[in-house]
């Protein structure tokens, strides 16, 4: 095991050498020792981002017909209270007691079981077994539990060694105010979300008025980490690309789901997770059938997940759908999944794709006051059962006095299940306890503080409120894990030393093609300026590199940049197109290269399909 991490943190290290070389990205204000969490892309890391974020709108948005969305980073207040962000979006925190350094807690509990588990050799099977379930478990212990697993592993602050504070929650939020006075209250949005789902009511005139429809967001989000680390995979400014799928609660079944059915990829349902068992190989198709997955829709935003990222150029045997186990879920939420990429530093989550109900849409309607419901018209009048819930407020208000509103808002957001049983208990006993989220507290309801009953009436449409899948991309994640899983190193010609390739395929790579001057001689200096021309009027992003160093030496460059082909101008009339990842090249006329070149970027043709084609050149 520790040989293992060893080798980890080594391959790590070439592939942050090799981007920071290159100004893929670096840490921001480096000039003034920086900031934790905050990065800047470079060029080349500019260009990979803008690729990756031109093939997600490609794949989801042209794709599915989705309404994009542009909304502002600054979020009121009242927005992120309806949302639950502002109550319940926080980590728990440690001090070190003598500098006041802050740290995660949940972190380092990880740290100090992963570190035991790597490097301790005397580890008996029970304390192995004790760390696992520590890790597994972390998300659903209390403040007190977490302070306890640190006082019992002895954990101090990991840069003095100094006692710990008992743990107390942060929240993520960066806070600040909107307008001159600082009297409204705002946030930096911690997520893309709210700005589509308060924005449903215009989305669903906009569509016709029709479900299913998806809306789609992708811009900076912000979240003030305790303790960032692992440089991209957590930070405190980010890019999200989500996804709000609207459809109707009664049927989830998806038009396009036979398109992906029959996909087969490693997956991780929490039963497997909960019985000790590893990730396997399931058809979304039987996975959905099988009830693992909760629906269609689900199922083919997780289909459509894993072709987004293995067209990238994520490796498929490191890619795994994994479910949320019960302490994870959030209480509203119908099912869960996480597309994790393996990479050096384990097992990542880079998307999450939720069946999130009704919840959102139902908290902005409470909160605002404004409808935020679909319609389904009848053909003809239906006689339906309806439920009627009356809070007798007089007494209500005699009871809870200035908490009577919140008492209120509960009692009439129950589900029919809940009335009808609460209906029961009043009827048999004359009171029943109610949990009010609100308060945070059971109250007592008595028989005379409201009625409960059902009422049939005929309606001409049915009013509800839309469920939500909702599929959020980490392009700054998925973006690291790719560089891993490009990254390679091959002996040079003499054997001498290792270089570094990034395997890029043409769709994500920074620069599609390099040309190449043989060497510094005028007519072909023209020559590879009329490629170059050339290839930019086709699309392709190109570069001209006439320095006059080896061939072999300007390979080497582009190959650490991850170009994928590079054309070599060693006559007036033709020329030679070299693929990065096999080293095999061919012979093609001048007027034919940016064609051969665009082909086999935009996919229209193979490598393989040119290499029968044209001539090989032995260089």
């Amino acid at each position: 095991m520790a040989q293992e991490a060893q080798n980890r943190e080594k391959f790590r290290q070439a592939v942050l050498n090799t981007l920071e070389r290159h100004f893929f990205y670096k840490p921001s204000f480096k000039i003034y020792r920086g900031v934790a969490g905050f990065f800047d892309y470079g060029p080349p890391g500019c260009a990979v981002k803008a690729n990756v974020l031109a093939f997600w709108r490609q794949h989801f948005i042209l794709e599915e017909n989705m309404l994009e969305v542009d909304c502002p980073c600054v979020t009121p207040e009242v927005v992120l209270k309806a949302s639950g962000h502002v109550d319940k979006f926080t980590d728990l925190m440690v001090k070190d007691e003598k500098t006041g350094t802050c740290y995660r807690a949940d972190h380092l509990i990880k740290d100090y079981c992963k570190h035991r588990l790597e490097r301790d050799a005397s580890l008996t099977a029970e304390k192995t077994a004790e760390f696992r379930h520590v890790i597994a478990a972390l998300d659903d212990l209390s403040p007190e539990e977490i302070g306890a697993k640190i006082q019992e592993y002895g954990i101090t602050a990991p840069d003095t060694n100094n006692p710990l504070s008992a743990p107390y929650p942060f929240n993520l939020m960066f806070q600040t105010s909107i307008g001159p006075s600082g009297l409204t209250p705002g946030y930096m949005r911690p997520e893309t979300a709210q700005g589509i789902f308060v924005n449903f009511k215009d989305l669903y005139y906009h569509n016709g008025s029709k479900l299913p429809f998806a809306a789609a967001q992708i811009g900076q989000a912000f979240r003030n980490e305790i303790s960032p680390r692992q440089g991209l995979l957590r930070v405190r400014e980010f890019t999200l690309a989500e996804i709000e799928h609207f459809v109707d609660p009664e049927d989830k079944s998806h038009p396009k789901f036979s398109e992906v059915a029959s996909l087969e990829f490693l997956m991780f349902p929490r039963e497997d997770q909960v019985s000790g068992q590893s990730a396997r190989r399931i058809v979304i198709g039987e996975a959905v059938a099988q009830g693992i997955v909760n629906n269609e829709t689900l199922g083919y935003f997780i289909g459509r997940v894993y072709l987004f990222l293995t067209n990238l150029g994520i490796d498929k045997d490191r890619l795994r759908f994994r479910q949320h186990l019960a302490n994870e879920m959030a209480h509203y939420a119908a099912d869960c999944w996480d597309a994790e990429i393996e990479s050096s530093y384990g097992w990542i989550e880079c998307v999450g794709i939720a069946d999130r109900s009704a919840y959102d849409l139902r908290a902005h309607m409470d909160k605002s006051g404004v409808p935020l419901v679909a319609h389904e018209k009848f053909a003809e009048p239906k006689e339906v059962e309806k439920l009627v819930i009356t809070p007798i407020k007089k007494e209500l208000g005699l009871a809870f006095k200035g908490k009577q509103k919140m008492v209120v808002e509960a009692l009439e957001a129950m589900g029919e299940k809940e009335a009808m049983e609460m209906k029961a208990a009043l009827e048999s006993k004359g009171e029943v306890d109610f949990h009010v989220c609100t308060l945070e507290k059971d109250v007592t309801i008595r028989m005379n503080m409201l009625t409960i009953s059902k009422e049939k009436k005929k309606e001409h449409q049915r009013v509800f409120t839309p469920s939500v899948i909702e599929p959020s991309f980490g392009i700054g994640r998925i973006i690291y894990c790719l560089y891993e899983h490009s990254f390679y190193t091959r002996p040079s010609r003499d054997g001498v030393e290792q270089l570094n390739v990034f395997r890029f395929p043409p769709l994500v790579a920074p620069i599609k093609c390099t040309v190449f001057p043989l060497v510094q001689n005028q007519q072909y200096e023209e020559v590879a300026r009329r490629i170059a021309k050339s290839l930019k009027a086709a699309g392709i992003l190109n570069t001209i590199d006439a320095t006059g160093t080896s061939i072999g030496r300007r390979y080497a460059r582009t190959d650490e940049l991850g170009v994928p082909f590079a054309i070599t101008v060693d006559s007036t009339t033709s020329v030679t197109i070299r693929e990065r990842d096999s080293k095999k090249q061919i012979r093609v006329s001048i007027e034919e290269a940016s064609s051969v070149v665009k082909a086999v970027t935009e996919g229209l043709s193979t490598w393989n399909d040119v290499l029968c084609k044209y001539p090989t050149h032995s260089s």
